[in-house]
């Protein structure tokens, strides 16, 4: 049997937070969208130290439809964030890399989420934003089928 009430406050939180960062204008200078993907754009750069990325894995770790992904790729093109590119062995596999001379530009509008969320940590304190951040990891690895 089921807590309804844990339920109910578990999804209001949920709808709770995932408006406050979507609401929040925390990337101001981009979209919702064009910050998510050029985050992870930008964890694979860290990774790598190249940030080549498939645009299929973006479009399975974000759940955002391929039709949504194409166009934010398109428009962080536009922009100069990112180029495409095709993989000499498979070219049905398209890849996006940062523009390294715009890393600097996304990273400005990066640290002003990060500033953001370090007034998150102030606000809840860093024990609880431990704890945060191994829920969401542990929700993730579970790969729950909804």
């Amino acid at each position: 049997m089921y807590d309804d009430d844990i339920q109910e406050r578990m999804l209001t939180a949920w709808i709770g937070i995932n408006g406050f960062f979507k609401d929040s204008r925390m990337t101001q200078d981009l979209t919702y969208n064009e910050a998510v993907v050029m985050k992870l754009v930008y964890d694979q750069y860290r990774a790598d130290g190249d940030g080549r990325t498939p645009v299929q894995s973006i479009v399975k770790r974000t759940n955002m439809l391929k039709s949504l992904v194409n166009r934010t790729v398109d428009s962080l093109c536009a922009q100069g964030y990112l180029v495409k590119e095709r993989d000499g062995r498979d070219a049905r596999i398209l890849y996006i890399r940062p523009v390294f001379q715009r890393l600097n530009d996304f990273l400005a509008i990066h640290q002003r989420s990060l500033d953001m969320v370090q007034a998150v940590i102030d606000a809840i304190g860093p024990e609880d934003a431990e704890q945060f951040v191994r829920i969401c990891e542990k929700f993730l690895h579970a790969e729950i089928q909804i």
